[in-house]
C-alpha cells in the first residue's frame, strides 16, 4: 500500500482557532508543572548529582530542530583543541539495537569520541567518566536538571524562536506550552543560561534579527548571545562518494527529511540553486516504512545526515534510489571568543589533571 507523508504537527499547531484551541487547557497545565519543577531544582528541593568531570550541556527551550547535533559537534572539536577528551551524552531518541540517527551522524564527524546514549543521564555520565572521558557534552538536556552542569548553552533557531512557524497571514507565531506550541520551558528560563546562540541567523531578515537579540537579552540579562550559520559542506552519494556542491546548481531534485525544521533544509538547498520539485516532510526522527518513498526516482532524492543513517537502514529505500546526502556544519558567524571564553572557565577533572601530568612527566 502506497502511503504518503504524515501531517506534521507544527502545520496544524501554527493555526489560530478552531479545535486546536482545546490544547491550551493542557498546555496551561503544562507550563505550571514545569515552571514548579523549575522553582524546586532552583531551590535545590530536588537533587542534583555531580560527576567528576566538567558537563557543558547544549539544549534548547522547545520541541523540535535548532542544530543542536551541528553544535555538539562544534563544542566537542573545541574541547578537544584545548587538549580536553570529550564524550558525548544523550537521551537515545527511539533508537533501536543500535545508536540512533544522531549518534550515527555524530560518530561520522568525531571519529573516536565516545558517545553513551542512556535516559538516565546521570548514569551516563558516569560511565563516561568511568572510561577515562574528563568533559562531557550533553546533547539535549537544558531541562534535564538532574544532572548538573558547568555551562548551559542555550540555542534558539532564528526562523522559529519559540517553536511554531509563522502562517502566511503574516501574524505573529503562536508562542505556547506543549501540547498547545512546542515551548517545553518559558523563554524566562533563558536566565539560566551561560551562553544563547542564534542558529540560522542567515535566515531572516536583518531587522528580525536584530530585534530577536533585543528580546533575548532582555529576557537574559548579561547572557552572552552569538550568531551561527548552518554551512553546507558537502553532498555524498550512498556509495559514500562525493559531489561538488556546484552541482546542485539548476538542478531539480525530490528532498526527504524526517527533521525538526525541514523548511531550513529546503530553504539551503535552494539557496545552492537547486529546484526542489516535491518535499516529503517526515515528523522528527521518523522511522521510514515501505511505501513513503513511492514515485521519488525520475530525480536524484536529497536527504539530510540525520535521515540518511535511518533510510539507508530500512526497506523503504529502494536499491536503484539515486540518494544523496547534504552535510551541513555550525558556523559561529559572530561571539565565537565569548563561547572560548566560557570554555576557558571550565574546571579541571580529575582524569584532565591526571593527562596533563602525564605529558608533563613524558615531555620533561
Amino acid at each position: 500500500m502506497t502511503r504518503g507523508p504524515r501531517r506534521r504537527p507544527e502545520t496544524w499547531l501554527a493555526q489560530r482557532g478552531g479545535l486546536v484551541e482545546l490544547l491550551s487547557v493542557p498546555a496551561a497545565l503544562f507550563g505550571v508543572l514545569a515552571r514548579l519543577r523549575g522553582a524546586l531544582y532552583d531551590r535545590k528541593w530536588l537533587p542534583i548529582r555531580r560527576v567528576d568531570a566538567p558537563v557543558i550541556c547544549i539544549g534548547n527551550l522547545t520541541a523540535g530542530g535548532t542544530g543542536k547535533t551541528p553544535a555538539v559537534a562544534w563544542f566537542t572539536r573545541r574541547l578537544i583543541a584545548r587538549g580536553w577528551k570529550p564524550g558525548i551524552l544523550s537521551r537515545g531518541y527511539r533508537r533501536g539495537e543500535g545508536p540512533g540517527d544522531e549518534a550515527q551522524e555524530l560518530a561520522a564527524k568525531l571519529d573516536g569520541v565516545m558517545h553513551v546514549e542512556d535516559p538516565d543521564r546521570v548514569a551516563g555520565a558516569a560511565r563516561l567518566v568511568d572510561a577515562g572521558v574528563d568533559a562531557i557534552v550533553l546533547d539535549d538536556g537544558f531541562q534535564h536538571r538532574r544532572l548538573d552542569r558547568d555551562l548551559d548553552i542555550v540555542l534558539v533557531d532564528a526562523t522559529r524562536p519559540w517553536g511554531l512557524p509563522g502562517t502566511s497571514d503574516g501574524a505573529d507565531p503562536v508562542r505556547a506550552f506543549l501540547p498547545r506550541g512546542l515551548l517545553r520551558e518559558s523563554p524566562s528560563a533563558l536566565r539560566r543560561a551561560h551562553g544563547i546562540v542564534i542558529t540560522r541567523s542567515d535566515a531572516i531578515a536583518w531587522s528580525e534579527l536584530t530585534h530577536l537579540e533585543a528580546e533575548l537579552s532582555r529576557l537574559a540579562p548579561g547572557v552572552p548571545i552569538s550568531r551561527a550559520v548552518h554551512a553546507p559542506t558537502e553532498l555524498v552519494d550512498r556509495d559514500g562518494s562525493e559531489r561538488d556542491l556546484a552541482s546542485l546548481r539548476g538542478l531539480e531534485i525530490d528532498l526527504v527529511t524526517g527533521v525538526g525544521n525541514p523548511a531550513a533544509v529546503e530553504a539551503t538547498l535552494t539557496e545552492l540553486g537547486a529546484h526542489v520539485i516535491e518535499h516529503r516532510s517526515f515528523p522528527d526522527h521518523h522511522a521510514f516504512v515501505p511505501g513513503e518513498l513511492d514515485r521519488l526516482g525520475q530525480r536524484p532524492v536529497v536527504t539530510t545526515a540525520k535521515d540518511a543513517a535511518r533510510l539507508l537502514e530500512s526497506t523503504a529505500l529502494p536499491a536503484d534510489m539515486e540518494l544523496v546526502v547534504l552535510h551541513v556544519e555550525l558556523e559561529i558567524v559572530k561571539g565565537a571568543e565569548a563561547l572560548d571564553a566560557l570554555l576557558d572557565t571550565l574546571p579541571m577533572s580529575p582524569a584532565h589533571l591526571a593527562r596533563q601530568s602525564l605529558h608533563a612527566g613524558l615531555h620533561g
